[in-house]
């Protein structure tokens, strides 16, 4: 489900595109001189909007999809780690080897010894800096599942006694595993790279200084009272249509 900001940017284009109907229909009396505000610009400004917005769309879907992957894969991790150093107690294994183990065990489940567990949500998708901070400490969280999972996985293939005869609980299907993790946190990294760059090209279009859709609009109005006048029915058309800006972080 888009977020309240998302929604706020396709507004904008929407408006965008009611206030170039309205200057469409007064005909010859709309002919401003600058450039920007011409017809044609005004229609290409709108395409480009439309498509950003399409664009981060796209990309929000498939940030969602992957990170819905990535929660599937590593749902099984924490339990798996558990029944792993199980599995090697129940071997001729040392102490030292099984203290070792579950020291593993224990930064996998992401809990300090004596302590609980705060359970992994997935991220939602990054557009403010603080959104952007906690993504980046949950992708730290993951990191450290795989790297952990991984030594764990080593550890407990170097007991000569360990041959478990669940299938997943040797060695092979570890491998198998542990690289399933790493497939679906790079495509979740990969993800956020794409939504985020669409992001900033959506809010190049929308909002950049003067050339931005947002500032664009506010020229059209300017212009529009200058020809109709403060009071006439066609600047109260355009200056009812409303845009939004971002708020500043």
């Amino acid at each position: 489900m888009a977020s309240t900001s998302e929604t706020g940017h396709a507004k904008n284009v929407a408006n965008f595109e009611d206030m170039i109907s309205f200057c469409t229909g007064y005909g010859a009396t709309y002919n401003p001189s600058k450039v920007a505000i011409q017809l044609p610009s005004l229609n290409a400004l709108r395409t480009n909007a439309e498509n950003a917005v399409a664009d981060v769309n796209s990309a929000n879907t498939a940030f969602i999809n992957a990170t819905n992957a990535r929660q599937i894969a590593f749902n099984p991790v924490k339990p798996l780690a558990t029944r792993l150093v199980n599995a090697l107690e129940a071997t001729d294994a040392t102490d030292e080897l099984i203290k070792d183990a579950k020291t593993l065990n224990r930064k996998v489940q992401g809990a300090r010894k004596g302590k609980g567990t705060k359970p992994e949500t997935p991220p939602t998708p990054p557009d403010t800096a603080a959104e952007d901070k906690q993504i980046s400490v949950s992708q730290q969280s993951y990191d450290s599942i795989i790297e952990n999972f991984e030594k764990l996985g080593q550890l407990v293939a170097t007991e000569p006694t360990y041959a478990p005869n669940e299938v997943d609980l040797q060695t092979a299907t570890l491998i198998t595993f542990h690289g399933n993790l790493k497939t679906t946190n790079t495509a979740v990294i990969n993800a956020t790279t794409s939504i985020s760059n669409a992001r900033i090209t959506r809010n190049q279009i929308l909002y950049a200084p003067k050339t931005g859709l947002y500032d664009v609009a506010q020229e059209v109005k300017k212009y529009v009272k200058s020809v109709f006048g403060a009071t006439s029915p066609q600047y109260k058309q355009v200056s009812k249509i409303k845009f939004t800006k971002p708020r500043k972080k």
